[in-house]
């Protein structure tokens, strides 16, 4: 009986002495800093935890008395500090070291779960609020192109609507998000880049390649996800922006922003207003506008709320109002214009999304409700002859349009941590059910489109940690298109491999496909010749398939006072099915095209992003695209011409560099760079300057930028004032060949999207 209450005691004496717990709470100045190491160490003992997605920590097994704690994370200073454990449950707060540069970003597209970015097995591209200031994007289109493999495109001299294309694949095989909700129809998709102003957004995650797995149709060359801003601390910043185009045209833009968090950090708003009135630009002096005019109005908020510690309700909703006219620049109605488009467009966009972390944070599920409603009223025409027949006939009858779409998703995500395997292992299953509602109609040219589309879908997905080195992610997913016979499987395997410390390769795998149903650029009606160019689908067009390979290499070496990297990637896809759009003759209002499957394609290439950061003072970055697109059979873009494999308006080369200098905290000069190679392009005939259809091989493009930026702190009312002054492509690099006159070809427009432009700006924000 002794011996057994000397060795209870015993017991009861160690179980004192190794059972203190320690709490730690790791932030910066600005928010908690999730996934942080935190190494322990006293005596001979040693251990090292992480912080979750809330900067907390915590550590069992603790013995009384001093132990040291260091912090670290890739691209911040490292923090140590001694602490003295003398409870049974300690609390320590730890300040993190100044970001230098931060390579390993929380990142939630690639696999729709949080995720360290050098711990994702999916290589994820960030571009954050201060790149957007670096290049003085006023809008998300201006700033997409300062990522490899990246270019965005302008596509009409008219309307001047903009696509993305990723990879060298066109803006229909990309899927845009906003807070990973694929809420963007075809009508809004056509506008949506140069409407979506740039200060609503917090930061941009790009993938590259297939995401079909995940996100469904469309999703082939890649996925964007704008993230919108949450309330992180009670702060305001509102600016005016100037623009002088060309020394020509005036471009003037408003913006302003607010948040507002509770005392308790319970819940929170940001609310943001963007006003944007853009003159016409004339290149060419034919009195035809190669810029449009544009007005916007833009006005959004999102909100949070915590109902309780592990639960959390977010919304986002926003407006925007546009006027967008180009062609012939005269004061009246459109339809006395030899040749114009005239765009109204009212947008309400919204989603609310809960979420809820329980089991000991093992388990979440998300709940999300998305909406998009788009409508458009609209004028595409020529004008004939004044004083004809015709003529009477289009005054009296002139073709004025109406659009409706309407955007719906519903879905749930949930996640389980599962431990007892060999290494974690974080299972998802979800659902998302998307209906689009699609009307576009012009009673005089007797042209509709009128679709309805439902999707029903299903997805798992196993993100597996065997162990320190290799991560394995494997997914699938299931559609039931509404236009579709079969249900689409879409599978994907990605691993990573951690090389060494700071270096990972990743390979994938997946498949993708593009449902019949019509994209954005089908919406867009073009001229050429003296009439009007429409896209109809072909009755049997079955959907579009893909295979998708890529493989990468990251280097990041970081030291507490500069970090360079570099990231090597290699894609290679193929297309079964691939659409086109086939020449069928014309009628009186002009040309007539039809979308078919073609036999298949193949895109590859490789991409090489260089950076390098030295102690906040100077910072550089640079990509640069080699690839070739080519279909399997030639295919005709016009009936007076001989068919080609080769993709049009897709270069073989194109890059872009930025460099920064902070000259001292408040003064910063950038300079950018963006390289578009020679591409080869379709030149409609029928135009005064171009009689025939013929092919074109561009020139190659080279933009520079520099931006220079000044703060001045006015402590005393706690606000600060950033003076900016720049030029945006200050060699003037842009197209000298555009059509003049009524009948030109308006989708002949490459290179750069604007001229030479003089920027001043001013705003106002809190410290």
């Amino acid at each position: 009986m002794k011996s057994y209450l000397s060795f209870l005691i015993s017991l009861i004496i160690v179980n004192s002495i190794m059972s203190q717990e320690l709490i730690g709470n790791v932030y910066d100045n600005k928010a908690p800093v999730p996934f942080a190491n935190v190494l322990i160490e006293y005596d001979n003992y040693s251990s090292v935890v992480s912080t979750n997605l809330k900067g907390v920590f915590k550590a069992s097994g603790l013995k009384y008395g001093e132990v040291k704690i260091t912090v670290s994370r890739l691209g911040r200073e490292t923090r140590t500090l001694v602490y003295n454990v003398e409870n049974e449950i300690n609390r320590v707060d730890v300040l993190m070291g100044e970001e230098i540069y931060d390579l390993d970003e929380i990142v939630i597209t690639g696999t729709k779960t949080f995720k360290r970015r050098t711990k994702s097995p999916v290589i994820v591209s960030i571009l954050d609020n201060k790149k957007i200031e670096k290049v003085q994007a006023c809008n998300i289109s201006e700033v997409l192109s300062f990522q490899s493999g990246l270019r965005v495109e302008t596509d009409c001299q008219t309307c001047n609507y903009t696509q993305l294309r990723i990879n060298g694949l066109s803006g229909g095989y990309s899927q845009i998000l906003i807070n990973g909700r694929a809420i963007f129809s075809p009508l809004a998709g056509m506008y949506a880049m140069e409407q979506i102003p740039s200060n609503m957004i917090d930061r941009i995650e790009v993938i590259k390649g297939g995401g079909s797995s995940l996100y469904g149709s469309s999703a082939i060359g890649g996925v964007v996800n704008l993230i919108t801003k949450l309330p992180k601390n009670n702060s305001f910043d509102f600016g005016y922006s100037f623009r002088r185009i060309n020394e020509k045209s005036n471009d003037r833009l408003i913006f302003g922003n607010g948040s507002f968090v509770s005392k308790n950090g319970n819940s929170g708003a940001t609310f943001y207003m963007n006003n944007r009135d853009r003159d016409f630009y004339d290149h060419n002096g034919d009195n035809f506008s190669e810029l449009p005019s544009l007005k916007d109005n833009t006005f959004g908020a999102n909100l949070f709320f915590k109902p309780k510690k592990n639960q959390k309700l977010e919304l986002s909703v926003g407006s925007i109002h546009e006027y967008r006219y180009g062609g012939e620049m005269i004061s009246g109605a459109p339809h006395f214009s030899l040749q114009s488009e005239e765009r109204v467009h009212d947008i309400l966009v919204g989603n609310i999304d809960y979420s809820i972390d329980f089991n000991s944070d093992k388990s979440s599920l998300f709940v999300y409700l998305a909406a998009q409603k788009t409508e458009r009223e609209h004028y595409t025409g020529i004008r004939p002859e004044v004083g004809t027949v015709d003529d009477v006939s289009h005054l009296t009858n002139p073709p004025y349009g109406t659009s409706l779409s309407i955007t719906n998703q519903l879905g749930f995500q949930f996640n389980y941590k599962y431990n007892d395997f060999i290494g974690p292992n974080v299972i998802t299953i979800g659902t998302d059910i998307v209906s689009d509602i699609v009307n576009d109609e012009i009673d005089a040219y007797n042209y509709q489109v009128d679709q309805k589309v439902n999707t029903l879908a299903y997805f798992v997905q196993s993100d597996w940690n065997i162990n320190e080195k290799l991560n394995l992610l494997s997914g699938v997913r299931f559609d039931k298109h509404s236009l579709l016979n079969n249900i689409v499987l879409s599978p994907r395997l990605s691993f990573l491999y951690n090389l060494k410390k700071n270096a990972q390769f990743r390979a994938s795998y997946s498949t993708g496909f593009r449902a019949p149903q019509a994209f954005d650029t089908d919406l867009h009606i073009a001229f050429a010749g003296g009439g009007i160019s429409r896209v109809s689908l072909a009755d049997d067009l079955s959907e579009e398939n893909s295979e998708s390979f890529s493989a990468s290499i990251n280097y990041d070496y970081a030291k507490e006072t500069y970090i360079y990297g570099i990231t090597c990637e290699a894609f290679y896809t193929i297309l079964e099915n691939a659409f086109y759009l086939d020449p069928s003759g014309s009628d009186d209002f002009g040309d007539l095209f039809i979308k078919r499957n073609g036999s298949g394609a193949v895109v590859k290439g490789v991409s090489v992003d260089l950076r390098m950061n030295y102690s906040k003072i100077i910072q550089f970055e640079s990509g640069i695209t080699l690839q070739k697109s080519k279909y399997d059979n030639p295919v005709s873009y016009s009936n007076d011409l001989y068919a080609v494999s080769s993709f049009l308006k897709t270069p073989n080369i194109y890059g872009h560099a930025n460099l920064s200098h902070m000259i001292n905290d408040n003064f910063n000069i950038s300079l950018n760079y963006i390289y578009t190679g020679k591409m080869d392009l379709v030149h409609m005939g029928g135009s005064f300057n171009n009689p025939t259809d013929k092919y074109v091989s561009s020139n190659n493009f080279h933009q520079f930028d520099v931006n220079i930026n000044y703060i001045q702190n006015l402590e005393k009312i706690g606000v600060k004032l950033n003076y900016l002054i720049g030029v945006k492509n200050l060699t003037n690099s842009y197209q000298s060949d555009f059509d003049i006159l009524k009948n030109r070809d308006s989708n002949y427009v490459y290179g750069p999207s604007t001229p030479r432009m003089l920027v001043i700006g001013l705003s106002l924000s809190s410290l």
